[in-house]
């Protein structure tokens, strides 16, 4: 099995137009002259991924206060991220990538291993971006619990 190629920090973000949890096209085009922080997981409502959602929708004023704009994706269809962000509160874009294919360009998709098994999967991963859409951090397989206090830590974000 291959993986799909790895971004890095000093690459410009390849740029998508998603639907969103309520179905509106969302374009990473939108959100040029301001940073983002673009966060990949594999299904909402599991616990993993509720996990993280919540730890980023808790940091959202912090990471607000430096300039950062949070956005989720993962394969889930909009129907079941506006039920995900409803459910937990959550206060930033969810977009759908039901075919994978943004996951694939950011290397967000690949070979994964469960007690010896490997199978294709969504690879958590993160990306910060500056205003210019330029990949600062491009993080993968990170932890869900966890990793938003690694990542303010990392940006110096009380």
């Amino acid at each position: 099995m291959t993986d799909f190629p790895k971004l890095e920090a000093g690459q410009t973000a390849p740029d998508f137009t998603l639907l969103d949890h309520a179905g509106t096209p969302v374009s990473l085009a939108d959100y040029k002259g301001k940073k983002v922080i673009l966060y990949f997981y594999p299904a909402a409502s599991t616990p993993g991924c509720t996990k993280e959602a919540c730890d980023f929708n808790d940091a959202l004023n912090p990471f607000a206060k430096h300039g950062y704009t949070v956005i989720g994706i993962s394969p889930d269809e909009p129907a079941k991220l506006a039920k995900f962000k409803e459910n937990q509160g959550l206060n930033f874009p969810l977009l759908s990538d039901p075919d994978k294919k943004t996951h694939q360009t950011y290397g967000a998709f690949g070979e994964k291993s469960l007690y010896g098994r490997l199978y294709k999967g969504v690879l958590r991963s993160t990306f910060v971006l500056d205003e210019q859409g330029v990949i600062q951090l491009a993080l993968y397989n990170v932890k869900a619990t966890g990793h938003v206090t690694s990542l303010r830590k990392r940006l110096a974000i009380d």
